[in-house]
């Protein structure tokens, strides 16, 4: 197994960045800004993070990512956390665990877009409860590399823009970080998911994206019609908060996280994913993780 990248070398960091970068555009997986999965192998479809490493180290020993390439993980919003480190956001750090982690394993590990990292990649100030979570992430980039923060933070925006909008299988199982709300689906493009993502999509407010990442409070209603319209049986989502760590909001749609004590995480057959029923009783939580 390969040495782990030095966090404080710039060039191997950049390199580590960019690399990954290239493996998540040009994944055999990879349809429009999707990441589409067969109907064989094994899902670990976790929720937001949040920069908890020790979540982190617990979900990939849980994939068990070596036994095999039909088995794979689904990564989200793991940067700005609420826990600062003399002040300092550095969260990078788990992003540029998360791009190893892709050079590694290119077919099995699959980071998803979220809106923590959709406002790091434009600089559009978001915050966890510490202060705006960009300049506080920036600040820790410049205390790790100095004068070169710039050119690595330019390195964690290429791997970020490379990231699928969401992650597909062929049973149906549809994981994203979001949907878009009601009032949001007069600008949203549904056909988003069968092309590449462009800058106008990326745009606050009007891009489809935007709107899909930063979505809250769907009724069932508007995710059934999405879920005839994209041909799901189930959605997969974080971005909202559950204090159990998983909750249904839908007849067929649930949220996980996976940063906070009560964290979750769900493995699903790919072959026979479960309904929302059983995903919501057969959740692990990560305390019960051994990494």
């Amino acid at each position: 197994m390969p040495e782990p990248v030095n966090l404080q070398d710039r060039d191997r960091v950049i390199e580590c960045l960019d690399r990954a970068a290239e493996l998540l555009r040009q994944s055999a997986h990879r349809r429009g800004c999707c990441a589409h999965l067969p109907a064989e192998g094994r899902l670990l479809v976790t929720g937001d993070l949040h920069d908890n490493p020790a979540h982190l180290q617990k979900i990939i020993h849980a994939a068990r990512l070596d036994q095999g390439d039909d088995r794979h993980v689904i990564l989200q919003e793991m940067i700005h956390g609420e826990r600062l480190i003399n002040g300092l956001d550095l969260s990078h750090r788990m992003l540029i665990r998360a791009a190893e982690l892709v050079t590694r394993y290119p077919r099995q590990v699959h980071p998803v877009l979220a809106n923590h990292e959709l406002s790091q990649m434009t600089g559009r100030g978001v915050s966890k409860g510490a202060g705006n979570s960009v300049e506080l992430f920036n600040d820790g980039l410049e205390y790790a590399f100095s004068q070169d923060w710039f050119d690595v933070a330019e390195a964690i925006g290429r791997f970020i823009a490379a990231m699928p909008l969401a992650l597909r299988t062929e049973r149906g199982v549809f994981c994203a970080h979001s949907l878009p709300g009601e009032s949001a689906m007069r600008a949203f493009d549904p056909d988003i998911l069968e092309r590449e993502l462009t800058a106008e999509d990326y745009e606050r407010d009007t891009g489809s994206a935007y709107l899909m990442v930063w979505g809250r409070r769907q009724p069932a209603s508007l995710i059934n019609e999405l879920a005839e319209r994209w041909g799901v049986s189930l959605f997969c989502l974080g971005h909202q908060h559950t204090e159990s760590g998983i909750e249904a909001i839908a007849p067929n749609a649930l949220i996980l996280n996976s940063d906070h004590q009560a964290g979750r995480v769900l493995s699903v057959d790919l072959s026979d994913p479960p309904d929302i029923e059983t995903a919501v009783l057969g959740a692990m939580p990560l305390s019960a993780i051994s990494a």
